[in-house]
């Protein structure tokens, strides 16, 4: 996996494939540009694909995880380091170009989180926004520091959640709650978000960052298959029939049930010693 400066973020290789992926514009509260977008698919991909990594771990610097699209005018800037990969035209200057600018960027960057089989963190400092927001919902886990704050408010500006983060939030909230929260705007603290059920821990913002990376210890020294087999499992169960979800794990358990990880782990079971999962 690339490691390094992309437009907009730096990713590092922490020990045990830790994937620490860190929105380094605080000065634009890491607002999103295209070119990082296009960066952050393909850096997502590279994860994917690469067995070295086994978590990745997403936060910001300054007063903001990322407060949504760079309204300053800088979305269509030229990137401020080479981009991975080429750039495109802009887009939004018509109804087709806006249309083929969000399934082609904006949502694409969700769609490779949340199809990511390894697990994503979300350390949320700050402010998460809009796009920032959709962003921390489709990882698996949001830690959130004490000061972060929460919302869409896309309504503010006369737009909508047009990058997926309605539906993320009907998976969270469920119906009533996410038209409370995107129709009255509202954008909520670190401590209203963990009762929504938005985040699932909140912790002083000087620990974030290390509470975070310890979380993201704990998935790494697990069952790397049976850890990304059960987590494409769940996300399945939550979109299917009971009898499709049976199906699907039965198969992934015929995998599961014959990885030297599952004689590891009941090797360590009888002979009363930690599991040392490779």
């Amino acid at each position: 996996m690339r490691t390094g400066a992309c437009s907009g973020f730096t990713v590092e290789m922490r020990d045990r494939g830790i994937a620490l992926i860190t929105f380094n514009e605080p000065e634009r509260l890491n607002g999103m540009t295209q070119a990082m977008k296009r960066d952050l698919v393909e850096v997502v991909t590279q994860a994917q694909m690469d067995d070295a990594v086994r978590v990745v771990v997403f936060t910001g610097t300054g007063r903001a995880f990322s407060a949504g699209d760079d309204m300053t005018g800088g979305y269509g800037d030229a990137a401020r380091v080479p981009t991975l990969v080429p750039d495109l035209p802009r887009g939004h200057g018509t109804p087709i170009g806006t249309y083929d600018a969000l399934r082609v960027l904006s949502q694409s960057v969700n769609v490779a989180v949340r199809n990511l089989d390894k697990v994503t963190i979300a350390a949320v400092n700050g402010y998460a926004i809009q796009t920032g927001l959709s962003l921390a919902l489709a990882c698996d886990f949001r830690v959130a520091g004490e000061s972060a704050r929460l919302g869409s408010a896309t309504l503010r500006f006369g737009l909508l959640p047009d990058e997926g983060g309605h539906y993320l939030l009907v998976q969270l909230l469920g119906l009533g709650r996410t038209l409370d929260f995107l129709l009255r705007k509202r954008i909520v603290t670190a401590a209203e978000a963990l009762d929504l059920g938005l985040v699932h821990e909140v912790v002083p913002d000087e620990q974030l960052l290390e509470h975070a990376l310890a979380m993201a210890n704990e998935f790494s020294n697990g069952p790397q298959v049976a850890t990304r087999l059960l987590k494409r499992s769940i996300y399945t169960a939550a979109q299917t029939s009971f009898e499709h979800a049976l199906d699907d794990i039965a198969t992934k358990t015929a995998i599961s049930d014959h990885h030297p990880d599952a004689r590891e782990g009941g090797a360590s079971f009888r002979e009363k010693r930690p599991a040392k999962f490779e």
